[in-house]
């Protein structure tokens, strides 16, 4: 039965997207075809409490440029604000996971992460038998965790990371700015993953699944032709 209602729906999916697929241009449904093919959730990054809403919006841009899918923020102090200007849309195509409404809400996302099979890292400036990002095992799926501008990381993290990361560096300076973090770990990330027979592509369900949402967030007046679907459909 389970099979049965798994197969009409996927069906009605497929549907769906062909018929609204008519209601863009051959360029933009190849565009969403190319950022697909390219999008991961192997790897995956957390926020904690970062303070300045520029930063948290530059890594939301910089996990959307390098086909990072998920985006988790930890919200126990601060509350994440998004910076539309710095954003330039990207909000709408990653998934933003929020985690504000617990006692200890570092302890339920990084707990969430480790049931789905996340090594989890944390980038610190402690000296706790750090590694180099450059020697984060990509065959592992992997959630990569930045801490707030002033104090980095809560204890919470670094007690529940399975590893700490840090980037070499040959300055005078102690570290980089977080928004500057994160895209120096994400590409390092990225960039090994897409040279290795590492299968972090999307699966099929989830190909179909953003494909869709994609599309209707591409279309503008979309709840109108919906409803003209709905139509359509009911009169056959």
């Amino acid at each position: 039965m389970k099979d049965i209602d798994y197969m009409a729906k996927l069906q009605n999916k497929l549907e769906l997207i062909d018929y609204l697929s008519g209601f863009l241009t051959e360029d933009r449904i190849n565009k969403i075809k190319l950022v697909l093919n390219n999008r991961t959730r192997h790897f995956t990054a957390v926020l904690e409490d970062i303070y300045h809403a520029p930063n948290a919006s530059a890594i939301i841009r910089t996990c959307d440029c390098f086909g990072i899918q998920d985006l988790h923020i930890i919200e126990n102090i601060k509350r994440n604000k998004v910076n539309k200007c710095v954003t330039q849309g990207s909000g709408k195509w990653i998934s933003l996971h929020n985690y504000r409404d617990n006692s200890d809400n570092t302890l339920e996302c990084i707990k969430r992460l480790k049931d789905q099979g996340y090594h989890i890292a944390a980038t610190s400036l402690r000296d706790e038998n750090d590694i180099s990002i450059d020697d984060i095992d990509i065959n592992q799926k992997t959630a990569i965790c930045f801490g707030t501008e002033e104090t980095g990381l809560s204890d919470t993290a670094h007690e529940l990371a399975d590893s700490i990361v840090k980037i070499p560096m040959f300055g005078f300076t102690q570290s980089f700015n977080i928004s500057v973090t994160a895209a120096i770990c994400l590409h390092n990330l990225i960039k090994r993953v897409h040279k290795s027979d590492v299968k972090w592509q999307l699966n099929n369900d989830e190909l179909i699944d953003f494909k869709l949402d994609w599309i209707m967030k591409s279309i503008k007046n979309v709840d109108m032709i919906l409803k003209r679907y709905e139509r359509l459909n009911f009169e056959l």
